[in-house]
Order: C-alpha cells, then structure tokens, then sequence
C-alpha cells in the first residue's frame, strides 16, 4: 500500500508540473481528427466577487458556520487549479472520433434533446468540465479517488458559476470551488460546506459512463468531448493504475468508516428525498436486472457487460470488464414495463421491445421510446456511505 500511495502522489506532482499550455497534446497519440474539433457557444461564468473566501482561508470568521469540519478537508496535493479544469472545450462528432476502444468508459449527459460524451481518459486527468449544453450551464465532474462522474447545472444562487480544482478533499473526494466567490463543494454533495454560498446546493442532472461502442452507436452524431484541452497530458494512461482493487484502501485518511462492505466495493447509489439505498454492483452484474423501490418510487437497475474499469490497467482500454450499469424508472407513460437481459439488451415482457443499456427501445412496438433515467452514483462504498450514512445495502 506504501509504494501505491507513493505512486500515487508522483502522478499529484506530475499534474502540477505539467500544466504549460499547449496547441495540441503531443502524449496522447493526436489523430488526424483533432484538427475537427470545434468550440462550441457557451453561457458566460458571472464575474469574481469581492469578499472573505475559503479557498484561501476556511476558517475565516467572516464567514457563515461550515458544513464540514475544515480540519477534514485535507490537501490531495496539487494547488487550486493544479489539476486544471477544462474551461474552453472542444468537441468531435462521436462517429469522427477513431482514438477510443470499443470498451473505453465514457460519461454520457443528456441535456433536453442533446447528448454529449466526456471520455474518462481525459476527465481522469482534468476532472472537470465547465460546458454548456442544451442551453444549460452544467458542470461534468469526476473524481477518480471516488470513481464518481456527477453532472451539474451551473446557475445557483442567481449566479453562472464556473468552477475549478481547489486541490482539497473530503473523504478522498474532490473539493470543488466556484470562481465567483471560491467557497467550496464536495462533488459527491453538489452543496456548498463552506464560503460565501454555504448551503447552496446544486442542480444533479443524471449522468452514467458507458463503453464507448454502445454511446458511439446509440448517439453518432453527438459531440465528444476531444483531447485538444490547451494542456499536455498523456490521455489513454491511468495515473491510478491498480486503485480498483475491492480488497484495497483509499488513498487519504476517512472521517467514518462503515464495516458493512469493504471500504472500495463498487456500489449503485441511489437517494430519494426520505430513504438512500446501495446496491452492490457485483450483484446487479451477476443478475442482469434488478428491481427495487425507493421512497415508494419503482426503480430498474440493469447491467450489459462491455465497459473498461478506468482505475485498473495502465492503459484505460485494457482494464477489466465492470460493464455499464443503468438506473431508470420502469414506466413507458403510464404502463409499468418489466425487464429481462435478452441477447446484448433488455427486453421489457409486456410489449416484447428491445432496449439497450442506455434505455432507448432500439426495436418492437416501443421503438423509439425512452426511459427516464434516474439520478446515481457508480462510486465505491466508502465515499457513498460517507455521505450517506443511514444507507440501506442491497447484496
């Protein structure tokens, strides 16, 4: 464990160091498409407000009281911004793309009638993503000690906000800050604990990762998110080669632990207003379907292998095979639909359509229909159950 914390804190320098910008990425095997990738119109971030910020300091008195102890909130590292957000990205249509593996993750966002992938080689290194889509201001976040992609919607508090590394954590989870008045939030919550905005809590919009073949082939025309980011960084690599070891431990000291799972088991996250539940991913895996009610709202979970872990190999492409996991409510307008894994599907018994893991019906009488996803967490046990500690577990 001593060598992995070591290597893994090499990679923290390594992000510090390597932050000059640069007109194209010279590591990352640049393909003849990445002189196709555009920008794309963007709501503008409000300006930088005047006042105590607890970037700076989180115990200032001026201050409202915090949510979390800043005792707990550690240093991952690198500085504010060392692990420099993506504030101008550009984008390639999914079916122009040819430098992503079939079974590469890539986080999916749908916003109204617009889908956009974010591939986790480059969201690995840069962890957020200040973008706008389908006329929304979000935030696409991920937190590689947590595997935990989240989107969010960028308006709050009558404000755009824009939002960078702070270079903290919480639970091993990315402390994020927002640029207008540098108070800070746990990307796991979307809340502000502590600055200006204390209490703000975020928009969640549903985002999952998917593998690359079934994003490519559901959305060909989508914009990906491509590897022209200003910075050089070696897309592709895992700086966390071995970090999705179930038997392993986080990389930074825990404020609770919780002995009901091992502290890194992949778990399914979902919360309702009254009751959360965690459902073991290996489970959803072995059965393909699985059913479950949360705050009297029916849920459906089904799992299609095919997905790389983005936290294995040192090559994202060659990591093991976790699959996609997706979370839906099972009502096509006001018929319940009931699923079973059907070839490299689903298929719902009362009409006889095929959907795929994405919850489109790709086939039958339903063809064309989709299911509403549901917000999730695809994390590991210790960074759910930190947040949310009167879980329920589903084995």
């Amino acid at each position: 464990m001593r060598g992995r914390i070591v290597r893994l804190l090499a990679v923290a320098a390594l992000a510090v160091t390597a932050c000059s910008p640069s007109t194209t990425d010279r590591d990352s095997g640049a393909s003849r498409d990445e002189a196709a990738q555009v920008e794309l119109p963007q709501v503008a971030a409000g300006p930088r407000e005047d006042g105590p910020s607890a970037l700076d300091d989180m115990r200032d008195q001026r201050l409202p009281k915090p949510l979390l102890d800043p005792a707990r909130i550690l240093s991952g590292g690198p500085p504010p911004d060392g692990i420099p957000a993506i504030d101008e990205p550009r984008f390639t249509r999914a079916r122009a793309v040819d430098w992503l593996a079939d079974a590469e993750p890539v986080l999916s966002l749908t916003v109204g009638s617009e889908t956009r992938g974010y591939p986790l080689q480059i969201m690995t290194w840069r962890e957020i993503v200040n973008d706008t889509v389908g006329g929304r201001p979000v935030a696409v976040t991920y937190c590689p000690l947590c595997n935990s992609g989240v989107a969010f919607e960028r308006r709050a508090a009558g404000r755009v906000l824009s939002f960078g590394t702070s270079g903290r954590l919480y639970a091993d989870n990315l402390v994020m800050y927002d640029r207008q008045t540098e108070s800070l939030w746990p990307q796991l919550t979307g809340q502000a604990a502590l600055g200006i905005l204390t209490g703000t809590t975020l928009q969640a919009i549903p985002m999952g990762a998917v593998a690359w073949r079934d994003f490519r082939t559901a959305h060909p025309d989508a914009w990906v998110l491509g590897r022209e980011t200003g910075h050089e960084r070696p897309y592709g690599r895992n700086p966390y080669a071995g970090y999705d070891d179930p038997t392993g431990q986080p990389l930074f000291e825990l404020p609770s632990t919780d002995a009901r799972l091992p502290v890194k088991e992949r778990v399914i996250g979902v919360a309702g207003t009254r009751e959360a539940i965690a459902v073991v991913r290996s489970r959803i895996a072995e059965k393909a379907v699985v059913e479950l009610t949360i705050d009297g709202q029916q849920r459906i979970l089904w799992h299609r292998p095919g997905q790389a872990s983005a936290l294995d190999d040192e090559r994202i492409a060659k990591g093991r095979d976790i699959g996609t996991v997706g979370v839906f409510s099972p009502m096509a307008g006001t018929r319940r639909l009931h699923f079973v894994a059907d070839g490299t599907g689903f298929r719902d018994r009362e009409t006889g359509s095929q959907w795929d893991v994405l919850g489109r019906a790709t086939g039958g009488p339903l063809k064309g229909r989709r299911l509403e996803p549901v917000r999730h967490l695809d994390t590991f046990w210790f960074a759910w159950v930190t947040f949310n500690p009167d879980t329920r577990v589903i084995r």
